[in-house]
């Protein structure tokens, strides 16, 4: 088939053309109705955020998580998503993949949440409450304190130096956490202490 145009009407049929595509796109036509009818919710509307630290290195990059389910009605939050928080001056809204998959670690089967421990001559762990847990924590280091503390070295010198408990802190913390958990260990007299971060 051959078409014998004029420039001049090739002109005013593409004006024509793009002059119609315009008015359908600010609404004067039914496909603006059409495309709008396929187009989903956005699916965080409805979700709470969350602005959080990422729990698995010591670089503490913000996260921004998003769970459905309001509290103050009683329903149970469920995390729907996680993603890097853009405002936070460590990360500026960028993940590792280890942190880019954090929903599916705290979602998994097999995360521990509540404190467990193995009775001496069990096979099996059992879950204690918190309370229960930390009484132990405390009981243990006051005991081991009290029998092991080396209060003054060979020459005489105060030393106030306990070398048979360790403590290993967490990484995700911030530097504030960080001071405080120092000091506390350090007026302990602890020697052995290091950070997750470093291991």
């Amino acid at each position: 088939m051959n078409v014998d145009m004029s420039r001049r009407s090739f002109l005013k049929l593409a004006g024509a053309g793009a002059a119609a595509t315009t008015l359908g796109a600010m609404g004067f036509g039914a496909a603006e109705a059409a495309t709008a009818a396929h187009v989903r919710a956005f699916k965080l509307a409805t979700t709470t955020e969350t602005r959080n630290i990422c729990t698995y290195c010591s670089v503490a990059c913000g996260i921004i998580m998003y769970s459905r389910g309001d509290l103050a009605a009683g329903e149970k939050a469920e995390l729907v998503h996680i993603e890097g928080d853009a405002d936070h001056p460590t990360n500026r809204g960028t993940l590792c993949p280890k942190g880019a998959a954090l929903k599916s670690y705290v979602k998994a089967a097999t995360r521990l949440t509540r404190p467990r421990i193995r009775r001496p001559g069990a096979d099996h762990f059992e879950d204690i409450s918190w309370e229960e847990a930390l009484d132990r924590i405390a009981r243990a280091v006051k005991d081991d304190r009290d029998a092991n503390l080396v209060e003054r070295n060979a020459a005489g010198t105060l030393v106030n130096r306990l070398t048979t408990t360790g403590f290993l802190a967490a990484s995700a913390t911030t530097n504030e956490t960080a001071w405080a958990t120092f000091k506390v260990v350090r007026s302990l007299g602890i020697v052995g202490f290091d950070n997750q971060a470093r291991v």
